[in-house]
């Protein structure tokens, strides 16, 4: 078959993965202008361009030759939110690496990962029975026809040990404001968000499918998550396979709780906080009021917001697969946000997605800064000041 062929029909396999809008783009170059690669220096970020990276797609991903640039997206969403043609980019870069990982090219890092996942439910090469490792001590109820929430805790807090406080907090919080809410268990399966995004899709199908197949079959009809990623995934990726459950971030739930004196924080705080929207609670799901809500019923809390926040929050490159990405120090964009932090004079920097804490924790270190400023999860702050 002719080359020309070749990359006619890669295309096609392209658009059918998702990349419908792939020709939409008009190559502008504001999505470039935006991306957060643009403020790091360093080899990386110079071989990557979200434009030309559209452009590969439009050629059916003729000339691409080095994975550094199809899977240094970390699916922020900032240049799709301000893409003037509309142009679904996140989808786009999906389905190039469908068409690269769909034919048994995953880059060599990814593997164990997606290996894991099929084998074990989850990307941390974590044993199935190890799942509810978090919940030692705290009396956790499984999810019953009589339970009105089920916790669903992201794999990460389930099997990293800094993480599984993130995981603990949530549910003390949960319990003390008395809320009807349990656990599946070893049963559970990886939401799947990150094995999509980086293009196993017939990973993503399998994960999906179980979980649907699973959640119904307990009567699961609301979910509580702890991370912004499987929210995103519950209510987007899901539902279009059918999945109809009422889905929200623990952000949403603790603050109707503090809203109705369920929950009331009374031990106070001196500290001066930023807090930093992560990716997929905020541009992705427009989630953010929630948090600094409950960042404020802290009493004496002096919040500190960043330059870059909101709408235009700086990504913490956990992302699309990142979180599992080796990045030379200096082309970090968590080491950019710590600075952004420290900038305000923040004792503390605070968040609300597992993947940020990881991300930013991994920063504040590599750049000496674990003595000025604390990277901590909101849930955790809430938790001290009860």
């Amino acid at each position: 078959m002719e080359p020309k062929n070749i990359l006619l029909e890669m295309k096609d396999y392209i658009i059918e993965m998702g990349a419908e809008t792939i020709n939409w783009c008009m190559q502008c170059g504001l999505c470039t202008n935006l991306c957060p690669w643009r403020l790091v220096p360093g080899q990386t970020s110079e071989e990557f361009n979200i434009r030309y990276m559209q452009r590969l797609g439009q050629m059916g991903i003729e000339g691409f030759e080095d994975e550094n640039m199809l899977f240094a997206c970390s699916t922020c969403g900032m240049c799709q939110n301000n893409c003037p043609r509309g142009v679904k980019i996140i989808d786009n870069v999906r389905a190039m690496r469908a068409s690269i990982v769909g034919g048994g090219m995953a880059p060599s890092g990814l593997r164990p990962i997606l290996g894991s996942c099929h084998a074990n439910g989850n990307p941390w090469s974590g044993p199935r029975e190890n799942r509810t490792k978090w919940q030692e001590g705290l009396d956790i109820a499984q999810f019953g026809p009589d339970t009105e929430y089920f916790l669903f805790v992201c794999c990460h807090s389930c099997y990293d040990p800094r993480s599984m406080k993130i995981a603990r907090s949530i549910a003390q919080l949960l319990q003390k404001g008395g809320v009807s809410f349990g656990v599946i268990g070893v049963e559970e399966n990886c939401c799947g968000e990150s094995m999509r995004k980086v293009g196993d899709e017939e990973l993503f199908q399998k994960l999906a499918g179980a979980n649907i197949e699973l959640f119904n079959a307990k009567g699961v009809k609301k979910i509580i998550t702890t991370s912004p990623h499987c929210l995103w995934s519950f209510k987007n990726d899901y539902a279009k396979l059918g999945a109809e459950w009422e889905v929200l971030h623990y952000t949403e739930v603790l603050g109707k709780l503090v809203a109705e004196g369920k929950i009331a924080p009374s031990v106070k705080s001196d500290k001066k906080v930023s807090f930093h929207d992560p990716c997929y609670l905020g541009r992705h799901s427009d989630i953010y009021d929630a948090p600094r809500g409950l960042l404020n019923a802290i009493p004496g809390i002096e919040v500190r917001e960043l330059g870059r926040s909101g709408e235009s929050s700086l990504c913490c490159a956990g992302g699309g697969g990142r979180i599992w990405a080796e990045v030379p120090m200096g082309e970090r964009f968590g080491e950019l946000r710590v600075l952004d932090a420290v900038a305000t004079g923040a004792e503390v920097l605070a968040t609300s997605c597992p993947y940020c804490v990881n991300m930013l924790t991994d920063a504040c270190a590599s750049l000496g800064k674990q003595d000025a400023l604390e990277i901590r999860e909101l849930s955790e702050l809430l938790v001290d000041s009860l």
